[in-house]
């Protein structure tokens, strides 16, 4: 049996609450387990006193990010752990909530998504709605396989600051795709 190194819980904690994380996970993500984890964050929100709105905003975010991942993940045909999502909700010193997931795509992919937040960093909130709106109007592309068009411009229009996109290299033509969103 291979040797596995000890985990150092008291430091991953410490860890933690340095950086105000509520809610960490890391894994294969079901649609049962979205709920589950949606659930535990309504908690987490309510006991943080947070405003109604901005829980609703924090939820929704959550909501719509591990369900790109996890229709990319399906589109693509990964495996569980091809699929699994890193999810982290954090509060920053000002009081926002921030939320971010990743997970591992298509290098080809990558570009695309990059571009997709980048455009939308862009715009203000005026320009976002109408942005939205124009989105609306289109008709969907069922075989896209980047489907993140109209849930990425309501996550840019809920987030108080530009959204962020990380690409971090991976094997096997794979990149690591982060997202973060500030409510």
């Amino acid at each position: 049996m291979e040797n596995m190194d000890t985990i150092d819980l008291f430091t991953l904690r410490e860890h933690f609450n340095r950086n105000r994380i509520l809610l960490c996970f890391n894994g294969p993500i079901s649609r049962s387990l979205i709920e589950e984890i949606g659930n535990a964050l309504k908690n987490y929100l309510q006991a943080d006193n947070a405003h109604p709105s901005a829980a609703m905003d924090v939820f929704a975010t959550y909501i719509e990010m591990t369900q790109n991942i996890r229709h990319y993940a399906a589109k693509r045909g990964y495996n569980d752990q091809e699929g699994s999502a890193t999810v982290v909700v954090a509060r920053d010193e000002d009081g926002h909530y921030l939320v971010q997931a990743g997970n591992m795509i298509e290098a080809s992919d990558g570009d695309t998504l990059q571009g997709m937040v980048d455009e939308l960093a862009v715009l203000d909130k005026v320009a976002l709605k109408a942005r939205y709106k124009e989105q609306m109007r289109k008709p969907r592309d069922d075989d896209a396989v980047t489907g993140a068009g109209l849930g990425l411009i309501d996550i840019a229009r809920k987030s108080a600051a530009p959204l962020q996109a990380d690409l971090s290299p991976a094997v096997n033509g794979r990149q690591f795709f982060s997202l973060r969103a500030v409510i």
